[in-house]
């Protein structure tokens, strides 16, 4: 079994959204007053939660159906999912970030949260949907993860990733002359072609896809089902 991340990673993750960088991903994630790159960032996000929502409500796929939401924090797609209709699992590695989505969720009911790392999520839903996560590991622990987050999936699975070429490769390696305890954990870029290699191995297919790309913030997010 390939580990999922060397354990510097995973536990850079964990301490670093437990520790310093939670309340500055909560104010980025929430309505509080914010700078102008975190404004950025902000807007960044919520457009691709808009585009994961958007694509359900024209499904019209989303009430009673099951979605697991790995990789949550605040919650700010597990909310108005469960809004939808959907029964929600929502899990973060980072115990604060999931008491901040606990505290924001209207419903104690649903959402339903959890304290897990992608690797460790279990059970079976209809989709599983993973954003702005996979930034966090290496391209192998990211192969690895798909794997692990499609034998949970039914249907469909839904992730993000920053794209690697070499504008933004030049951008982040800009970003990383301006170090700063509360701004990140280990940024990787993943090329795309891998990705879709890793889940045409894994039998399934990218059937729809969007950019986000802000000064700041840029994700690519597809939707993979199987083929």
């Amino acid at each position: 079994m390939h580990p999922t991340s060397s354990p510097s990673d995973k536990d850079r993750v964990r301490d670093y959204f437990n520790g310093i960088g939670f309340d500055r991903w909560r104010r980025i994630y929430g309505d509080d007053q914010v700078n102008k790159v975190q404004r950025d960032i902000r807007q960044g996000h919520q457009q691709t939660v808009e585009f994961v929502l958007d694509w359900l409500r024209r499904d019209r796929d989303a009430a009673h159906r099951t979605f697991c939401d790995a990789g949550c924090g605040t919650g700010s797609l597990s909310i108005p999912l469960a809004a939808m209709g959907a029964q929600v699992f929502a899990s973060d590695i980072s115990e604060k970030m999931v008491a901040e989505a606990q505290r924001r969720s209207p419903n104690p009911a649903n959402p339903t949260y959890s304290v897990s790392d992608l690797a460790s999520l279990s059970g079976s839903y209809d989709t599983v949907i993973c954003l702005d996560v996979l930034i966090h590991y290496p391209l192998e622990d990211a192969k690895f993860l798909l794997g692990h987050l499609t034998s949970l999936a039914q249907a469909r699975l839904i992730f993000s990733f920053a794209p690697k070429n070499p504008y933004y490769t030049l951008l982040k390696r800009i970003g990383e002359f301006f170090p700063g305890a509360s701004k990140a954990t280990r940024a990787y870029l993943h090329n795309e072609f891998a990705l879709r290699e890793a889940l045409d191995d894994l039998g399934w297919k990218v059937a729809r896809q969007e950019m986000t790309s802000t000064q700041f913030y840029f994700s690519r997010l597809l939707e993979a089902v199987r083929k």
